[in-house]
């Protein structure tokens, strides 16, 4: 695996140096975060961005546009996040990041979608000075990452039909069906392998500012079209449920 480039190394890198040309004029010293909170973008169709393009002045009319019909703090959290990310001012953009968040945490879990929630929380795991914040940051983003990528994996051998077979649900519960390195099939209906997990989870979950975002992802894949939600659907024994009702 390649390793992660250092700081001189970013330092000398001009494709670094040019993400970060025109970042001055986009970081202003305060927002009035009620006032950025009440105003509505508004940029026509709104449309989502693949990627971010070097010019800064245009990734962020790119988000501008992805944010088109939503409130001005969720794009100004994009625009903390971006300014980041393109190494602006590092200790006070992130600061303002955090502030950000410490104010406005329940607005932010309401509105943002997963996408830019677990930008959020990459942004902790990697900046923030509490190595417990960053722990639950990461767990929060390894989660996602993971449903991501067997989702993916999903689309690209076109298998989008979960249908479960029968035969194969009735005999995982009745014996043991090894997947590697001694790990076993989940028993779908049954088993508490993820209402244990849960349990282990809740008190990383009220870590502040990051926990609640971990709970609120939590409490959305379990609605969302994944394996906990397919797995949820076919659960029958109560006291082995994982998840909170609505």
């Amino acid at each position: 695996m390649r390793k992660k480039p250092g700081r001189l190394r970013r330092f000398l890198s001009l494709n670094q140096h040019r993400k970060r040309w025109g970042a001055r004029r986009h970081a202003t010293a305060e927002h009035d975060l009620a006032e950025l909170k009440a105003t509505m973008i508004d940029a026509g169709d709104p449309v989502q961005t693949r990627g971010s393009a070097k010019s800064i002045d245009l990734h962020l009319q790119n988000l501008r546009t992805e944010f088109s019909g939503q409130s001005a703090l969720l794009l100004y959290h994009a625009e903390l996040i971006v300014l980041i990310r393109r190494d602006h001012n590092l200790a006070e953009t992130y600061q303002k990041f955090r502030t950000l968040w410490m104010a406005e945490g329940d607005f932010l879990r309401e509105k943002l979608n997963i996408r830019w929630l677990v930008s959020a929380t990459d942004t902790f795991a990697t900046h923030d000075s509490d190595m417990a914040v960053r722990a639950v940051a990461m767990m929060t983003s390894a989660v996602v990452n993971t449903v991501k990528m067997y989702e993916s994996e999903r689309y690209l051998t076109d298998t989008l039909d979960t249908t479960m077979t029968p035969t194969h649900v009735e005999d995982v519960q009745h014996r043991l069906i090894p997947l590697f390195e001694g790990m076993s099939c989940f028993t779908v209906g049954t088993d508490d392998t993820l209402r244990n997990m849960v349990w282990r989870m809740e008190p990383f979950m009220a870590l502040d500012p990051v926990g609640p975002i971990f709970q609120e992802i939590w409490a959305r894949l379990q609605i969302n079209d994944t394996a906990f939600a397919r797995f949820k659907a076919q659960h029958k024994r109560d006291k082995t449920s994982w998840w909170d009702e609505a």
